[in-house]
């Protein structure tokens, strides 16, 4: 095993799940609008479109009955949760902690998210300092699980993706990070994240400091699930 600790050249962060128990505000607003057509919706529906991108999201919304385009479901969805944030933000307390660890050891970060640049720019007022680069779902062409939302925020930090550490905790989100090269740590929130060959599976990140990154980024694997996904 490589323990090499070089620190990352930049951490990439998920948002909705992984830095803010944002997921019950969306799963509350899908809800909602389902309600308004008189379609079903389930907290099991809610997990299923957990890290997927909005427009397809909007389009399973709509198969299921929703009688409105995708542009009208993805604003509602981002309008009510957007209100939402700016009224509360839900940090996870384990991954506050890290990101303001990686912050002070100086070391470069990007919010990586399938949500609109209106909500990311809600959530980035909170916390102004810490992203030097913010890439949304409506500034990519395709979104998770393809590799370009973590390619897109690596170039425009100048570095090399090898040499980032991408925190996620969809399948979604893992896909698109391990997918793009990046050494991938998935933290198990809402949703099962099944064992890919080099992804860190954590029950939190409460045991992760920059180290600690550092070591997975030079090859070390963390499994704290094991058979339990």
């Amino acid at each position: 095993m490589n323990e090499k600790a070089t620190l990352p050249a930049a951490v990439l962060w998920d948002m909705d799940g992984t830095l803010i128990d944002s997921e019950p505000y969306w799963i509350a607003a899908e809800t909602e609008l389902a309600r308004k057509f008189g379609v079903g919706w389930t907290h099991e529906d809610g997990l299923q479109l957990v890290g997927n991108p909005l427009s397809v999201s909007a389009q399973i919304m709509i198969d299921r009955g929703v009688a409105l385009d995708p542009e009208e479901v993805i604003t509602y969805l981002l309008g009510r949760v957007t209100a939402q944030v700016r009224q509360r933000t839900p940090w996870m307390d384990d991954a506050r902690s890290l990101l303001d660890a990686v912050v002070t050891a100086g070391i470069p970060c990007a919010l990586v998210t399938m949500s609109y640049t209106m909500l990311a720019e809600a959530f980035v007022s909170r916390a102004p300092d810490a992203f030097a680069v913010v890439v949304t779902g409506d500034q990519v062409t395709h979104g998770k699980p393809h590799p370009e939302p973590y390619l897109t925020a690596a170039a425009r930090l100048g570095v090399d993706i090898a040499d980032c550490v991408a925190i996620e905790d969809s399948p979604a989100g893992v896909g698109s990070a391990h997918a793009s090269g990046a050494a991938t740590i998935g933290v198990r929130r809402l949703v099962p994240i099944e064992p890919r060959p080099g992804l860190s599976r954590v029950r939190s990140l409460a045991g992760l400091d920059v180290d600690a990154l550092g070591r997975i980024l030079g090859g070390e694997v963390v499994d704290e699930l094991g058979a339990d996904t």
